[in-house]
């Protein structure tokens, strides 16, 4: 049986731009900060993360409904 927490974790996991993604609000959640800290912290240590880690969503992004990852 899987684990509840691991479920509630892929059910964040979405498909954008044909990668398997977190949005920022969700991984902050999950590490118990604000949005804006992991965001700060994210750019304050860039050199720490493989080039494309962090993107943001255009306008049509951000408003069109996002596909779940099929596992």
């Amino acid at each position: 049986m899987a684990d509840p927490a691991e479920e509630t974790i892929e059910s964040r996991i979405f498909l954008i731009r044909g990668q398997k993604v977190m949005i920022d609000r969700d991984l902050a959640r999950l590490y118990g900060v604000a949005t804006f800290v992991l965001n700060q912290a994210v750019k304050r240590n860039i050199e720490r993360f493989p080039e494309g880690f962090m993107f943001r969503l255009t306008r049509s992004e951000a408003h069109e409904p996002i596909t779940n990852c099929d596992r």
